[in-house]
Parts: structure tokens; sequence; C-alpha cells
């Protein structure tokens, strides 16, 4: 249900003064009946002590006539006292007053230490046990609700009992109890004026407060409906608005919302440049986007996603999720529509083939969730055409490789092969003209072999960064690593290594140059060899990897040192006296070339582990992917 702003201020001003009504006349009813309940205790204490004193002049008066108890057993004592106290006029008179005229006292009993009555307001107790009720002082002290509840009940009766005690002053003792009874519905009679009264009162404020508060929401909110006009003006495009002239917080507000009106008419002249930019953007991108609101409903999409849907953007605007994905819809599942709203995801979906111009590719699909303030507000996803990304990376990498080759292999042609040929001419010319002394010669002799050992530098320098044609071929890598270990078994029988291989031969073939690959391979494990000159443990492992072969190369060496493991892949760094420094950077060029991906692990005395990342053959993993895989074989070459 719906209310108006003057309909909610007049309810909650009329429950506010409701509320503060409650609570003072809850206040003033508790206060009220405790203070009756309090006043009836003093007074029913105040008659018990009347009575005592009466009933001790009785007694005296008893005396002074010279009467006195037959002996002084209990029983005697008994009738002598009810007697005295039957025959004195002032005490009856005193019991019949406080009873027919006190509207609180119900009644009022003398008892002995047996709970017999001996004189009574009520004619029919005397010579008859009374029953102890409820003390009135145990009313007195429980809780307002408590107190409402025995008072507005059925009636009954609470009384205060005064000790009756005989004796002369200091050798009294007890011989009964005066009881002054108080009967609830006599209470309830003293407080129901004054609580229909404070009913009353509630009531007329109440009413007189919801037709103050009418009256005064009506006045306070008559600006609004003149501002209600204004809004509904500006939001039909009628920016130039003229503000209340009012000098209250109802005239500020106007003129603000005049202001905010002029800046509208800005903003949408600067949205519709950039919606137009927008839409510019997103016709240039590859990539097919969709921005879905709160509610699933399409409010963005971008012109590629009719390359990957079938359908024209313009068709998609407006649709909601599941109408744009529907059942069986390969998208469907991936986006997790079924279970409500769009999930956060970033998958891989195969799309079946439509026609001849749509055949069936693998796309990239991820949603991201739009929030804000920890409120979701929508949701981007975007379809990826991997195959053209990934034919455009290779193609960017297979460029940038070319081009830098070139310009090295330009530069060290130029910068060193042509001063060294020059060198080797002059040196040759001076071979004629030098003493024929020992020393001169030897000078000869030493800067001959430097050309030759600076040329074969340059040489293999050359040979690294000329262009490679690679012959790719479908190779079992299971099979490539048995012929490289093959190759490699002389140095690994020298070196006292223990082979353990964990090799999957089920693995689906990889695209590579198999001579390639395996000069790669022969130099990272040639070179874990090397690492352990007192003998070791050389683990090979392959297994797949998601949609790659993982080769890992573990020896128990002497590991790589931290301040070398930036530099091992550089071309010429070595730390092996002898080494050429080319074999870890030939190996990385040679991973790089198969789009693959080469890093290490190393722990100083503990060994280190290569690990190389190689794409599988899509076609021949497509072909055994329902075929179960055996587990990987295991087989350990011995240490010699």
């Amino acid at each position: 249900m719906h209310l108006r702003l003057k309909t909610k201020i007049t309810l909650i001003i009329s429950g506010l003064v409701l509320a503060v009504v409650v609570v003072n006349s809850w206040l003033y009813m508790a206060t009220l009946t405790r203070q009756v309940i309090r006043e009836s205790d003093n007074r029913a204490r105040q008659v018990a002590q009347e009575v005592f004193f009466q009933a001790q002049t009785a007694l005296v008066d008893s005396a002074a006539a010279g009467n006195a108890p037959l002996s002084s057993s209990p029983t005697d004592m008994r009738n002598y006292v009810r007697g005295s106290l039957d025959q004195n006029a002032a005490l009856s008179s005193l019991i019949d007053a406080e009873v027919g005229y006190s509207f609180l006292v119900y009644e009022v009993t003398i008892v002995d230490h047996n709970g017999v009555a001996m004189i009574s307001s009520d004619a029919s107790l005397p010579d008859h046990p009374v029953q102890p009720r409820t003390p009135l002082d145990q009313l007195a002290g429980s809780s307002f609700i408590g107190q409402m509840r025995v008072l507005f009940g059925p009636p009954r009766a609470y009384e205060v009992a005064y000790p009756f005690n005989l004796g002369p002053a200091g050798h009294q003792v007890p011989f009964g109890e005066i009881r002054v009874a108080v009967q609830t519905g006599l209470l309830r009679s003293e407080i129901a004026p004054s609580m229909r009264s404070a009913a009353w009162l509630a009531v007329i404020s109440v009413l007189f407060s919801v037709l103050l508060a009418g009256v005064v929401s009506s006045a306070a909110l008559a600006p609004l409906e003149r501002i209600s006009a204004q809004l509904d003006r500006i939001s039909r495009g009628e920016f130039d608005q003229k503000p209340l002239e009012r000098g209250d917080e109802f005239g500020q507000v106007s003129t603000k919302i005049v202001q905010i009106g002029q800046q509208l008419r800005g903003v949408r002249e600067i949205f519709s440049t950039l919606r137009e930019n927008l839409d510019q953007v997103l016709g240039g991108l590859e990539d097919g986007l969709l921005l879905f609101t709160r509610d699933g409903r399409a409010v963005m999409v971008s012109p590629a996603v009719e390359r990957f849907l079938g359908v024209p953007a313009d068709k998609l605007l407006g649709r909601e999720a599941g109408d744009i994905f529907p059942p069986k819809h390969p998208l469907r599942a991936a986006l997790r529509l079924d279970d409500g709203a769009i999930a956060p995801v970033s998958t891989q979906v195969e799309l079946p083939a439509d026609g001849a111009n749509h055949p069936a590719r693998i796309i990239g699909v991820s949603a991201q969730a739009i929030a804000e303030g920890g409120t979701r507000m929508g949701a981007l996803v975007t379809l990826t055409d991997l195959e053209s990304r990934e034919r455009i990376s290779t193609q960017l990498q297979v460029s940038e490789r070319l081009a830098a080759l070139g310009r090295v292999t330009a530069g060290v042609a130029h910068e060193v092969k042509n001063p060294l040929n020059s060198m080797r001419l002059w040196l040759e010319n001076l071979k004629g003209h030098i003493p024929a002394g020992e020393e001169p010669q030897q000078a000869v002799r030493v800067l001959d072999a430097e050309i030759d050992r600076l040329d074969t530098v340059v040489k293999r320098f050359l040979d690294f960064t000329r262009p490679v044609e690679m012959n790719l071929v479908e190779t079992s890598l299971a099979t490539l690593i048995q012929e490289v270990l093959d190759t490699a078994r002389p140095q690994i029988e020298h070196g006292k290594v223990c082979i353990e291989t964990s090799l999957a031969p089920s693995l689906p073939p990889v695209l590579i140059d198999r001579q390639l690959l395996h000069q790669a391979l022969l130099n990272l494990i040639l070179n874990a060899v090397e690492a352990m000159p007192g003998g070791g443990t050389l683990a090979i492992d392959l297994e797949r990897r998601a949609d790659n072969a993982e080769i890992r190369i573990r020896d128990t060496g002497k590991g790589i040192a931290p301040e070398h493991r930036a530099r091992i892949f550089q071309l010429f760094f070595t730390t092996r006296p002898g080494g050429s420094g080319i074999g870890l950077a030939s190996a990385f060029r040679t991973v790089q070339m198969h789009d693959g991906s080469i890093d290490y692990e190393s722990e100083p005395g503990h060994g280190t582990t290569f690990r190389i990342d190689l794409p599988l053959s899509r076609a021949s993993d497509a072909s055994t992917a329902a075929t179960r895989a055996p587990e990987p074989s295991h087989t350990t070459v011995p240490r010699t």
C-alpha cells in the first residue's frame, strides 16, 4: 500500500503523540496503583495497631473489674482473653467502625496462636480456624502488570498481620495475631475512576494530534506540488524553469532543481556525443561485448556479437539474457543462466557450425559482475575469437623475432665481421715485413689466434640469430625423450647418474620440429648431468596440463646461484669452464618458436627443475579425447 507523504507525516505525528500519551499514562497508572496499595497497607497496619491497643485496654479493664483466668492452662487463658475482648464494647465498636466506614478494610480478626478466631468482624468466624491469607506487602512489591492482573481479576483478599502479645513490657509472650484483610475489589473501585480519566485524556490527545498533524502537513507540503510539477516538466525535456519565489528550504530546493535542469541539458548533449563515439569504438572491436542490467536485459551490444551469435546487434538490445541465449545454447550453460543471474566465469566454449559462413570454432567467454558499493548492478559478457587472436599473436611474434634477428644480424655483420676481415688482411700483409725474431713472430701468432677465436664467436652468433626454417611434424614426446636419453647415455653412464622417468605414452602428439626440440632437450639433460659431477638422480616427467604437454627435467645437483638466475638464458652466459653459453639460449629460442614456454625452479644445494610447456596438436587431441589414457610408464636406468 502506497501512502502519500501527507498521510505519512500525519501518522508519524499521531503515533509519536500516542506513544507519549501511552507512556505517560502507563507511568501515571503504575504510580497511582502502587500508591493506593501502599496506602492500603499502611492503613491496614494502623488499624491493626489500634485494635491491638484497644485489646490491651480491654484486658486491663477486665483485670481491674476483678476478672481472672480460672487457671494458668492454655484453655482457661484463651477463654479469659476471649471473654475480655468479647465483652469490651469499645473494641467491638472500633472493629465495626473500621469495617463499616473504611473503603479499604474488608475484615478484622483476632486469632490465637493456633489460628482459631477469638473475635472477628465476621460473626461466623469465632471459634473456627482461619487460614492465613497472602500478605498485602507481597502485592505491593510485585510489578505493575502483576498488580493489574490481580486487581482486575477475580476478587481476592490480602491481609496484614500484627502480633498479639500478652504480658508486661519486656516480658511479653506471643499469644496470637491481629489480621486486617483488604479485598482487591475495593482497591479496584479506588483506582478505576483515575484510569477512566487517563483513558479519555489519551483518546482526546490522539484525536487532537491527528487533526493538528493534518493541518500542519497540508500547510507544510503545499510547495511540494509545485516542485513536483517542475520535475515533471524537466523530465519531458523542458529545462527552462523558474524557481519558487520563497526564502525557505522549499525555495532553495526549487532553485537547485532549476540549476540541475540546466545541467541536464548540457549532459544530454555530451551524452549524445559520447554515445556516437562509443558506437564507433564498439564497431572497431573484434571481441563481442554485451552489457546486461541487474534484471538481465541487454543495454549495450557491440556489432561484433553478430559474428558469434548470428543475430544483428540492434535486434538484441532490450532483450533478456534468457532470450539471447535460449535453452540448449552452448553459451547458456557456460554463463550459468539456469541458476538465475549471470555468474562470473572465464572459460572456452565450442560453437557448432552454422552454415558455410560460420564453421565450428572455439571461442573464449568471460563474464564480469558489475557492482557498486557491494550491490550488483549488472554484468559484462565478452566473446573472443580465440583462433583469430592466436593467429594474430603468432604472426606478430614471428614478425618481431624476424625483425629483431634481422637488425642484430645486420649490425653484427657490419660492426664486427668487416673489421675482422680488414684485420686479417693487414695481419697477412705485416707477416712479410716484421723482423724474423722470436718475439715479433710470437706476437703475430697471438694476434692471428685471437682473430680466429673472435671470428668463431661471431659465426656462432650469426648461426644463432639466422632464421630457421622449421619442419613441423606431429611427434610423440615420450618417444622423443627416449631417443634423447639414448643419445646422452654415454655421458649419463660416465657421470654415474641414475635416470628416473615417468612418461605418459598415450599423451596426444605435439606439432614440433623434431630435430630442434631434440637438440634443446639434449642440451638441458647434458647440463643436468654436468651439474652432478659426483653422480646423482635425474628425473624426467611427462604429463598433460590442460591443453599443454609439460616436460620436467629435475636434477639433484648444486643448483643455480641466486645472482645468476636472471642471466641463464642470455646468449654466451655460462658458469662452466669451457662452456659456450649457447645451450640454454638455444633451448629457450627453440621452445618459443614452438609457441611454448620454459621456466625453472632452483634451490642451491638441492638441484634444479626445468619445466617446458608445449601446446598439444588440436586435431590429434580431438581424436584421442574419448580414449582413456593408461597409467604413465615408469622406468629406471641404474648407475654404472
